[in-house]
């Protein structure tokens, strides 16, 4: 129960010094009868202004019943009640509120037992429904929230569970605000934490999991492996209609070859009679030009020709 004392006590001291005052400039002794009579009196009267004085907070409203019965619903700010015959019932705090709530070993549409932790956030929206058509509000959507989330994890798989949990927040923010609406309280939202399953079925499903990846992959690289081969039979029609190309080419690939640090290189015949590059010593001599070109400092030698 909220209570500001700082006002009430205020407000008892300023009466009591409003009665001294008055009590002094009427009688002009304290000590008389008559003085403390006056001063009982305004005692009294500061008692019961300062029972009578309430503070709510920007963020609270206070359900006032008269006599038992339900009389107003009063703050923010300052108000007043009769003493003995009104009394504050209820203090509602009308801000956002979470509360966390979970199921444990609650079994889902194919029969897995589950633990689900969640958290809810609502708030006030009718202070005195509340107050008056509920017994315990905390402790209502508390448990309110428990089933609601019992029975969806009943209606749901698990495989869903783990892929969609959006899906199944939504489904408890609508199953939970049917339920609490009558008590005057709006379910924001309800976001589901964590779904933890037992750790055989967690590993097997891991062990799926990477399975079906590998399988992924190895199809991935029999669709690579495809394109491949498609792009080499282009490439040898290419060739065929164009013999300078191949042969351009397979001088390509012989300079890649001897750019290494090889000193023997095996050349078919038939590439070499293609590429003119005549006898195996010639081959040779061109593998030594070309590491002398990777070292600026050496100059390339070729064999001399015939005839000189």
């Amino acid at each position: 129960m909220q209570t500001n004392y700082s006002i009430s006590a205020l407000l008892f001291v300023v009466i009591e010094l409003a009665g001294i005052g008055i009590t002094y400039a009427t009688t002009g002794n304290l000590e008389s009868p008559d003085s403390a009579k006056i001063m009982i009196l305004f005692t009294v009267i500061a008692l019961i202004a300062a029972s009578a004085t309430k503070v709510a907070n920007q963020w609270t409203r206070a359900v006032v019943l008269r006599l038992g019965k339900f009389q107003s619903l009063r703050g923010p700010g300052i108000f007043f009640i009769i003493p003995i015959v009104d009394n504050i019932a209820y203090w509602i705090d009308i801000r956002v509120i979470s509360t966390s709530f979970k199921a444990e070993k609650t079994l889902t549409k194919d029969t897995v037992p589950v633990d689900v932790d969640a958290v809810l956030f609502w708030k006030v929206i009718d202070p005195i429904k509340a107050a008056l058509d509920v017994a315990d509000y905390y402790s209502a959507i508390s448990w309110a929230s428990q089933t609601a989330l019992r029975d969806v994890i009943g209606k749901t798989l698990l495989a869903d569970m783990l892929e969609g949990r959006d899906k199944m927040s939504t489904l408890l923010q609508k199953i939970i605000d049917e339920r609490t609406e009558p008590w005057g309280i709006n379910v924001i939202s309800v976001e589901v934490k964590d779904v933890l399953i037992p750790q055989g079925l967690e590993a097997a499903m891991s062990m799926e999991a990477q399975a079906e990846r590998e399988r992924q992959a190895r199809v991935i690289l029999g669709d690579s492996e495809r394109q491949i081969a498609c792009k080499f039979e282009e490439a040898s029609k290419t060739y065929a209609e164009n013999p300078t190309a191949f042969h351009l080419r397979a001088m390509n690939m012989l300079y890649e070859g001897l750019k290494t640090n090889s000193t023997i290189v095996i050349v078919p015949s038939t590439a070499v009679e293609s590429m003119g590059l005549g006898s195996m010593l010639g081959t040779a001599a061109f593998s030594q030009n070309i590491q002398k070109v990777k070292n600026p400092k050496d100059k390339p030698e070729f064999p001399p020709e015939e005839g000189e």
